[in-house]
């Protein structure tokens, strides 16, 4: 048995999957980095792992999570020690967090409120996207600022104005300042006018179930949102990208944008491949569990979502990780219980699942193998600055090495998971394929889905450039 960390490690006999590739090879690793891959029968090791049968991958990197974030008077219930063991399990071994500057308070300490909460806690590495909430100084200082601490992502909100929301020139401003700084700019993009009228008519006619919190952000408030972002790329040249991209319309607006040549992307998220808003016609207890932004959708939308990852219209598939227990659900954002569906807490948790909820489809015949690694692992890293170090089995590389087990077996119920919720949103599905084995930079942090890792071995990875595949595309 493979211990906690060995300085010479040799993984062979597996299926070395990158983003380009299949094929049979061995990866040896020395002193946290990969040293060589391929076949390496002359090599001796401090200990081997048999990979026989198995697929060997790069650590799944998940660029969208929301780990001890405040909300209302609660937070998420996941912190950095729950929320990144919860991740190896299910084969992440990088996240990328959003990073909060609230209004009045500066961009640095809102990044040192991260760190604070990061730092000595996370079981594998992480890094940080800084969310803007105004302009207190030139854009071009900001972002210049978080670009010399090693953050070169932004994140944007077209709705939310009591916290969050930024006028479409501040999107502006920002996007010019990142152009120039090679960093990339993240929107939230859903119209918040249209959500505004939506949610007016639903509570003064006396609905206030959960089901219409659905029916208060429609898809074409998304589609709408995301068109507004393209034109403010087109008039600043920067890249630009949508997270947890939900609904069919908005992404027929980033397949006409990328094929017109801009550098756009989008995410999309597990809950929107596999849940659907059915969900919200469940008793309003269990209803509120799948309350989130943008919401769920009919499930008509899931199905041009695959499309769309298979035709590499959609470039990442990431979490949006802001899991609350039930008890948080039912005390609402300002505790005491909610009244209306716009007091629920909004997110699911997702973190440890992601990676083999998208491997269903390549188990089932519709996504290719390579096309699982680049938009869970390769595509990430390249996008967000942390490639090569980070996405891809190559010499150099850390060695955060998944070996993954096609014919294991496990139910996404909670009790066999470990995140920091005491409900399943994908209790019903069993999956077929889990990581046997996870290292993050050749230490072992989960074995067979359970935990080996220990906090503070994580690190902050400062990242380079944003926002440009390498590839170009």
């Amino acid at each position: 048995m493979v211990g906690s960390q060995a300085q010479a490690l040799l993984i062979r006999g597996g299926d070395v999957v990158s983003s380009e590739e299949v094929r049979r090879a061995d990866v040896f690793i020395r002193n946290e980095r990969i040293e060589r891959v391929g076949a390496l029968g002359d090599v001796t090791a401090d200990a081997t792992i048999d990979a026989a049968g198995k697929l060997v991958i790069p650590g799944a990197v998940d660029v969208h999570t929301h780990l001890d974030m405040e909300v209302g008077v609660t937070r998420s219930s996941d912190d950095f020690t729950s929320g990144t063991v919860a991740a190896a399990c299910g084969g992440t071994t990088t996240v990328i967090d959003f990073a909060t500057a609230y209004r009045g308070e500066s961009l640095a300490e809102g990044l040192a409120a991260w760190h604070g909460k990061a730092t000595d806690n996370a079981v594998i590495d992480y890094s940080f996207h800084m969310t803007i909430t105004e302009l207190a100084r030139p854009a071009d200082d900001l972002v210049a600022e978080m670009v010399e601490a090693g953050i070169t992502s932004f994140k944007l909100y077209m709705t939310y104005p009591e916290r969050l929301m930024v006028s479409d020139e501040v999107i502006s401003e920002v996007m010019k300042a990142a152009e120039r700084q090679g960093a990339l700019v993240c929107l939230h993009c859903e119209d918040d006018a249209t959500i505004a009228v939506r949610r007016a008519e639903a509570l003064g006619a006396g609905h206030t179930q959960p089901r219409w919190h659905a029916q208060s952000r429609p898809p074409e408030a998304e589609a709408d949102a995301v068109l507004r972002a393209i034109r403010l790329a087109e008039n600043t040249g920067a890249a630009c990208y949508v997270v947890h991209l939900s609904s069919a319309p908005a992404l027929e607006r980033v397949r006409v944008a990328r094929e017109s040549g801009l550098d756009f992307y989008a995410e999309t998220c597990p809950q929107y491949l596999y849940l659907s808003a059915e969900r919200y016609e469940d008793a309003p207890a269990t209803a509120a569990h799948y309350v989130c932004a943008p919401p769920l959708r009919d499930p008509h939308h899931a199905e041009e979502l695959w499309e769309g990852l298979k035709r590499g219209h959609l470039q990442v598939v990431a979490t949006d990780h802001c899991p609350f227990t039930s008890a948080d659900k039912r005390a609402g954002l300002a505790g005491g219980g909610w009244s209306d569906f716009t007091q629920i807490p909004g997110g699911v948790p997702g973190i440890e699942t992601r990676l083999a909820l998208v491997y269903q489809k390549v188990d089932e015949g519709r996504l290719g193998l390579t096309d699982w690694v680049d938009r869970c692992c390769t595509t990430p890293a390249k996008l967000f600055g942390l490639h090569p170090r980070k996405g891809e089995l190559i010499a150099g590389a850390d060695a955060d090495v998944v070996v993954f087990d096609p014919s294991a077996e496990r139910p996404l119920v909670a009790e066999r998971l470990h995140m920091n919720v005491d409900y399943s949103p994908y209790e019903d599905i069993t999956v077929r394929g889990w990581p046997s084995l996870v290292l993050s930079r050749g230490r072992v942090v989960a074995r067979d889905g359970e935990p080996a890792g220990t906090p503070g071995w994580g690190r902050f990875v400062p990242r380079g450039p944003s926002g440009r595949l390498i590839d170009g595309t």
